[in-house]
């Protein structure tokens, strides 16, 4: 199991991952994207689907048309971890790469 984030690491990552929302009680963290119609979407989605399942790590997520809300948290460890932190910079790569615009 991950171990949750400290304080101060939690306290990085936010300053890192500004691009990001974290929820008040900093248990996690969230993104909502807008891509240019439904296929890129579903393929963003895919794509991060392939790597969250090699990491054995699997975001909670909804998709309406060509926007798709994310959230990340590890559930096991009750908050934050370096887990999250790793699929948050994969999936910030792939939705650059995908034109993706945060909303």
């Amino acid at each position: 199991m991950s171990k949750l984030l400290n304080e101060n690491a939690l306290k990085n990552l936010k300053s890192e991952q500004n691009s990001w929302s974290f929820e008040a009680d900093g248990k996690a963290m969230y993104k909502n994207l807008k891509f240019d119609g439904f296929p890129s979407a579903i393929g963003f989605i895919m794509q991060v689907a392939i790597i969250a399942d090699k990491m054995n790590h699997h975001p909670e997520w909804s998709n309406v048309y060509s926007t798709v809300k994310i959230r990340l948290t590890t559930h096991d460890a009750g908050g934050i971890t370096d887990l999250d932190q790793a699929l948050s910079k994969k999936i910030d790569i792939i939705a650059i790469q995908l034109g993706a615009i945060g909303i």
